[in-house]
């Protein structure tokens, strides 16, 4: 079994290609199921978020294995297959492991150290097992990928003071007003996104804010969060005209087509009037064209690298420190996946003594006749099980400890030999 991982990211493609390969929750079941029909396809964990898409899989032939995940990304985005190449990345084996580490720890995220990309980690490994796509494998790769995040938190300074996505688009609105106080301010969306837009606004001044969502429940549950801000609430239903009373306008709704382009701000903007709009949602909730507009200005998610870039420096050399701590990771999620190997070998010795303890037990059992009753047998039982154990426990546990690969393949061909065991090969030579 291979491990590998194919996708693309902020560094890799333009938000205009990753919003095309952006695949919300709710049809996460349909995707994985597509992925797991594929014939080399074992085990399927798909991460998708605003800066990312990356399909983890196990997979018995690699090759071929990427090229059906190729097939099923050029099928969902309707991206002809060799333009999409350009944008992708494949990483292998050790290069896969890696990566996911990375990425959980935050050290891969458009904003070095974020800490949002880790619940995102965790709830793909759920609903990879929810829907049947994480196996044994995947399994264990993510639990590994997900201590490692926690114990960079834990361990590093590097989220400390962290910019999120959204507080990047609060600097970026506040390098653009110059001061935020005096700006009627309009979030579209009440998640997880809105709430921290919401909080650096406050954190910068900003006292006129104004949220919309598609139902009024869950823009009240945000708004409990900050009692003592005058936020005013509302529906979508009301987006049109509360933007013409807005002078900054941030998006961040799970929409998966435009909410916002240029026919529609044109029906309610004044003719000279100016306006702001910051899209951090992926897919894009604005459409491109709404910069034809002489005096609107809209930015998306990769319009704000720069200001992130001003951030990074000071967490470089705590990533550093980071990645000492995701070799330890590494190097435990490689001992037990090396470990894996000797299952069979370990399986066919306890197979191949266990027959011979049972044949031998009934041997000596039918000698004694009906000298002894059932409590004499299952003390017997259990003294026959206990020699096995005893006898079998050593050799096990130095199996499975063997880091060298050649030494411990070496041990598992003797182990063959000497026990003349079952292997898949002389199994299927019988049959």
């Amino acid at each position: 079994m291979n491990i590998a991982v194919v996708g693309l990211s902020h560094k890799t493609a333009p938000v205009e290609v990753r919003e095309k390969l952006s695949i919300p929750e709710p049809v996460y079941d349909k995707a994985i199921a597509e992925l797991c029909s594929y014939p080399h396809l074992e085990e399927v964990a798909v991460l998708s978020t605003c800066n990312r898409l990356e399909i983890y899989i196990v997979t018995t032939e690699t090759e071929q294995g990427i090229r059906e995940v190729i097939q099923f990304l050029s099928e969902h985005s309707k991206l002809p297959a060799i333009y999409l190449r350009q944008y992708l990345f494949t990483l292998l084996h050790q290069d896969a492991v890696m990566h996911l580490m990375r990425v959980s720890s935050g050290l891969d995220s458009l904003v070095l150290g974020e800490g949002q990309i880790l619940a995102q980690v965790k709830q793909c490994h759920k609903l990879g097992q929810q829907h049947n796509g994480v196996g044994r494998i995947l399994n264990q790769l993510f639990k590994q990928g997900i201590t490692a995040g926690k114990r960079v938190r834990t361990e590093t300074s590097i989220g400390t003071g962290a910019v999120s996505i959204s507080s990047a688009a609060v600097e970026l609105a506040q390098i653009k007003a110059q001061n935020l106080a005096a700006c009627r301010v309009l979030i579209l969306g009440a998640g997880k996104m809105s709430r921290l837009l919401v909080q650096h606004l406050l954190s910068k001044g900003a006292t006129h804010i104004t949220i919309l969502n598609r139902t009024i429940e869950r823009a009240n549950e945000l708004a409990k969060l900050f009692p003592d801000a005058p936020l005013h609430l509302g529906l979508m239903a009301e987006m049109l005209p509360t933007i013409a009373d807005s002078d900054i306008i941030f998006t961040s709704t799970s929409a998966t087509e435009p909410i916002l382009d240029r026919a529609k701000l044109e029906s309610v903007l004044q003719p000279n009037q100016h306006s702001m709009l910051f899209d951090i949602a992926v897919p894009r909730n604005v459409d491109a064209n709404v910069n034809e507009l002489p005096h609107v200005q809209a930015f998306n998610v990769d319009d704000l690298k720069a200001v992130v870039a001003q951030n990074q420096e000071s967490r470089r050399q705590m990533a550093m420190e980071a990645e000492l701590l995701l070799d330890e990771e590494i190097d435990g999620f490689d001992l037990w996946l090396r470990s894996l190997e000797t299952v069979s070998t370990i399986s066919s010795l306890r197979d191949k003594v266990e027959t011979i303890r049972v044949q031998e037990l009934e041997k000596a059992l039918s000698r004694l006749g009906n000298e002894f009753g059932d409590r004499h047998k299952e003390v017997i039982e259990a003294l026959t099980r206990g020699i096995v154990n005893k006898i079998l426990h050593d050799p096990m546990v130095q199996l499975r400890a063997q880091q060298d690969i050649e030494a411990r393949r070496q041990a598992m061909q003797t182990l063959t030999v000497l026990f003349n065991l079952e292997t898949p090969s002389n199994q299927q030579a019988r049959v």
